[in-house]
């Protein structure tokens, strides 16, 4: 059984071949995140949303013209990485040109499932290309996130969202932490979501010049990869301290989430997350914070708000900020 579907893009084949292949614009349509060795042999790893890997390895590389590359799940025995084969040819029409998606090696239950998840994907990269502007896919919300990693990871989506927006004259605004300018928090978290890397063996590289969002991006990407590798057991060694993995884990919640929300409120922007979601970082935040982090200064006092604010306003008035609507 095989998947196959046919979508115009309004822009040349090359465009084209970018918005299919480059992290960058992957991630205005189809990925939380991405990892791309593009040649022959080489590899890659797609976070399609909040706990759902998929990866494999390209096969055929003909840049404007045609990529094909295996195709799996991490942690699927239904349909394990390198079980099956995505072809995508791109061929010029009228207006720009006609990119068609063929997916092979699936059974017909496995054929159902990945069709919906294609064409989900698909009207999204044709909506993108025709517009040119991003808009949050409402599969990167997690109501209930399965563990630390995979909240993390939904954090990271509503995060980079917020920092594609932020232009170079809003770098230089107040914050909600009232020693950082937007510039000064990427700075914060950069080094933050780094410092986890690193303490996880991954060799970081920080580009302070990069726009916000390709800049906090390619840190966090080979961070939470590894942070999955490692799993929420055992110690991280931070170099100024060792700590619990699921300490680690929440801490990186906590940066991304609450930091998310800094940046949208610097900006002008809405943070989206899922009631759900802010209820688990606050659930988080409550056995990582204590008087120990509010006396070093890393955060204040919490904020008195009423008990049926939102689960967001809790957990930002948790941390010592006030709430928009308190």
């Amino acid at each position: 059984m095989s998947f196959e579907r046919t979508v115009l893009l309004p822009v040349d084949a090359d465009t084209a071949f970018n918005l299919l292949t480059n992290p960058e614009r992957l991630r205005r349509w189809q990925t939380v995140a991405s990892r791309v060795d593009l040649q022959a042999g080489g590899s890659y790893r797609f976070t399609m949303g909040p706990g759902h890997q998929a990866s494999g390895t390209f096969t055929e590389i003909e840049p404007g013209k045609r990529l094909v590359f295996t195709w799996g799940w991490e942690g699927s025995e239904a349909v394990p990485p390198g079980d099956s084969t995505v072809y995508i040819t791109l061929e010029p029409w009228d207006e720009g040109t006609a990119v068609t998606l063929r997916h092979e090696g699936l059974n017909p239950g496995q054929s159902s499932g990945h069709a919906d998840g294609w064409n989900h994907f698909l009207d999204r990269l044709k909506n993108f290309a025709e517009s040119g502007q991003a808009v949050i896919d409402e599969w990167n919300a997690v109501p209930q996130p399965e563990d630390a990693i995979v909240s993390a990871e939904g954090s990271l989506a509503a995060l980079q969202f917020v920092l594609n927006n932020v232009s170079e004259t809003e770098l230089r605004q107040a914050t909600p932490c009232a020693e950082f300018t937007v510039s000064q928090l990427l700075d914060h978290l950069a080094g933050s979501i780094s410092a986890i890397g690193k303490g996880l063996g991954v060799t970081v590289s920080d580009d302070p010049a990069l726009a916000p969002e390709v800049r906090i991006a390619n840190i966090a990407q080979p961070t939470l990869e590894a942070f999955a590798a490692h799993g929420l057991v055992g110690e991280i060694d931070l170099g100024f301290a060792v700590m619990p993995a699921k300490v680690v884990a929440s801490i990186l919640n906590l940066e991304l989430m609450v930091h998310g929300w800094d940046f949208a409120q610097a900006t002008g922007q809405d943070f989206e997350i899922h009631p759900g979601h802010a209820e688990y970082v606050l659930g988080l935040a409550r056995k990582t914070v204590g008087p120990e982090q509010r006396a070093s200064g890393s955060f204040a006092e919490e904020t008195v708000i009423a008990e049926s604010a939102s689960s967001l306003d809790r957990l930002i008035a948790f941390t010592g900020r006030v709430p928009a609507g308190a």
